[in-house]
Order: C-alpha cells, then sequence, then structure tokens
C-alpha cells in the first residue's frame, strides 16, 4: 500500500493507494484529514494515525511507502521521524528537485511550492497539458502549465477565510464569518452584508484572474480542487471540473515516476 500526504497549513490530508505489480493503482481508496498543529510531536501524529487506521479496520503495516507533499517545513522533521521510528520507512517529499517530469521556467523553480506541484503534475497528466489549476485552500493559488508541460506560473491570493479573519480582527465590529453563498447580495443585516462581500467579491477575484490568464496562454480546461472548490464553482462557469483528490493524485504520480517509486 502507498500512503500520500498533502501536509497544508489548516488540514493534513492523507490518502491511502492500492498497489498491484509493483504500480501505484489511481483513486485513492481512503481519504483522511487532521488539523494541522504544528508544536505537536511525532509521536502525538502518529497516535492520530493509528487511531484513524484502527477505526478504519486497515492495517498500517501493510504500508511499503509514503510520499508527502508539504508546505509547513516545521513538520517534515515531525513526519520524518514518525515513519522512520513507528513504520521502519523513509518519507519521499516532493520539492522542485523531486518533481517527476515537470519542467521549469528557470524563475520560478525553486519558489513553487509542493503542493502547487503536486496540482499541476496531475492535472497535465490528466488533461495533457494548457491548464489553469486553482486550489483554494488556506491561501488559493492558480497555477498554469502549456501541452508541452512546461509549468509558466501562476497566482496566489488569501483564501477565503483569511480575508474573513482579516475582517474581523481589524475592525472593532465586524463578527467573523465563515464563506458561504447568501440567498442575495444586498444583505438586511451585519452577517448577511459580510457574507455578500466575502462570497461574491471572491467569486469576482477568481473569475477575473481567470479571465487575465486566458489572455495570456491558450486555456483548455479550468480545474479546481481544495476544500471551497465546490462553493466557488457553482458560481464561476469558467470552472469545469472540481478534483477533490487531485494534490494526492500528484503525489501518487511524482512518486511512480521518481527513483524510489520506480523500484517500489
Amino acid at each position: 500500500m502507498f500512503l500520500a500526504l498533502d501536509i497544508g497549513n489548516t488540514e493534513i490530508t492523507v490518502g491511502l493507494f492500492s498497489v498491484e505489480d509493483k504500480k501505484t493503482l489511481p483513486n485513492p481508496l481512503r481519504v483522511w484529514r487532521m488539523s494541522t498543529r504544528k508544536k505537536q510531536t511525532s509521536d502525538e501524529y502518529a497516535v492520530m494515525l493509528m487511531n484513524i487506521f484502527f477505526y478504519s479496520d486497515f492495517d498500517a503495516k501493510k504500508i511499503d511507502s509514503i510520499a508527502a507533499a508539504s508546505v509547513v517545513p516545521s513538520l517534515n522533521s515531525v513526519f520524518e521521524e514518525l515513519f522512520k521510528k513507528y513504520f521502519n520507512r523513509e518519507i519521499f517529499f516532493i520539492s522542485y528537485k523531486k518533481c517527476g517530469k515537470l519542467v521549469f521556467l528557470p524563475e520560478n523553480s525553486k519558489e513553487t511550492g509542493a503542493d502547487r506541484i503536486a496540482n499541476i503534475v496531475a492535472a497535465y497528466s490528466f488533461y495533457s497539458g494548457n491548464c489553469i489549476v486553482i486550489d483554494l485552500g488556506t491561501a488559493t493559488t492558480f497555477d498554469c502549465i502549456n501541452c508541452n508541460g512546461e509549468y509558466l506560473g501562476g497566482a496566489i491570493v488569501l483564501g477565503p477565510s483569511i480575508f474573513a479573519q482579516a475582517l474581523n480582527l481589524k475592525t472593532s465590529q465586524l463578527p467573523y464569518v465563515a464563506l458561504k453563498k447568501p440567498l442575495k447580495a444586498i444583505g438586511s443585516n451585519t452577517v448577511e452584508c459580510i457574507q455578500s462581500g466575502l462570497y461574491f467579491g471572491y467569486i469576482g477575484l477568481v473569475k477575473e484572474i481567470i479571465a487575465k490568464m486566458k489572455k495570456e496562454m491558450k486555456v483548455k480546461h479550468v480545474i479546481a480542487t481544495g476544500g471551497l472548490a465546490g462553493l466557488v464553482a457553482n458560481e464561476t462557469k469558467e470552472i469545469e471540473v472540481i478534483l477533490p483528490n487531485l494534490t494526492l493524485e500528484g503525489i501518487r504520480i511524482i512518486w511512480e515516476n521518481s527513483d524510489k517509486g520506480g523500484k517500489n
């Protein structure tokens, strides 16, 4: 079995994949999510993982290989220690140096996050390029790849939850309001007004960035992933498909194309 981890700032997504004839198969069998706690120890994370496996009726001893896309560098050593101590396995971390066959422009290779690399690799594998990939998480990222498999770059903006938090923290009387679709654009009270501004404002942001990118490159597919992808895509006809497990699939593909994965 192959275990893929998407270690994000808010959540850690864990995907379990089958392996047949030394090949990791697409479509995770199970997907679990844990809250990211940056001060948690390897033992504490191990307890969480073991409990997840136990209550899912899964034998952790069947895991042969582990790979991760991490945007929380302080947790890398924690998970290295966890898998070495409890699984006797090394964890493979995706980076610009370990990214399968993805081709970077010289000026953006070292700066690209591991989750963005995984997303764009999966998108190219599924759709053969000319794609925009939008990942709606703590931050919202837009990433572009052409038909030659060249990563062109993209855009980064605060995620909706950070916009909502900032509005609450920087004002005296405005409450924190989670992103959700309001019944109408004209709110009748403070909460509805904030919901309208957050929701329709964020939809406008996404549409405008897509429109600008389409003027700079040929685009065949616009793909969304991340926890808020469904909510935003419902109002954005430019987004044609939502792939909730895109990052995990990218981790799997990069692992398969690596020296370690090829020997698995």
